[in-house]
């Protein structure tokens, strides 16, 4: 089953959710066209664990951190990358991408298949696409374990 937003508010509610089940080394790709909606998901993925900062993608500067707390009231950082730009692998290289992988933190990568192969196995994986009428989309996610294997293929939702 696919979910469906018909505003940016329901998509941030909609990632909020979501972000319930993350914890620290998580890592969620996420997929969709320009304007789809991947900034807002990040808000709402965000705004779960407080986040202060005004959320916005980073496409200038690739990457923006921002602090919030886990379910234990511990401090959490989030990691959102924007790849939209990069033209390469070596790009990404440069970025030392290993290293927000390896942190104690959340990462959220849009435009996730930018890093190719360089994808941690287990991860998230958000898609996100335009729906039948202006401001609807269809969010579907997918879980993969530390060997790639699809877990789950779509999450359930309580708004």
């Amino acid at each position: 089953m696919k979910q469906r937003t018909r505003s940016a508010a329901e998509t941030q509610a909609l990632a909020s959710t979501f972000a319930r089940q993350l914890r620290k080394g998580d890592i969620v790709a996420l997929y969709g066209d320009l304007g789809s909606g991947k900034t807002q998901f990040a808000k709402g993925l965000c705004a779960f664990f407080g986040v202060r900062e005004h959320v916005t993608s980073p496409t200038f500067v690739l990457l923006n951190r921002y602090s919030g707390k886990d379910a234990a009231g511990k401090e959490l950082l989030i990691f959102h990358f924007d790849l939209y730009r990069i033209k390469s692998l070596s790009e990404i290289y440069d970025l030392g991408y290993e290293e927000f992988f390896s942190q104690d933190g959340i990462c959220m990568i849009e435009w996730g298949e930018h890093l190719k192969d360089l994808l941690p196995l287990q991860r998230y994986d958000v898609r996100i696409s335009f729906g039948g009428v202006e401001e609807e989309r269809i969010i579907e996610t997918e879980k993969y374990d530390s060997s790639g294997r699809l877990l789950t293929t779509t999450m359930q939702y309580t708004q």
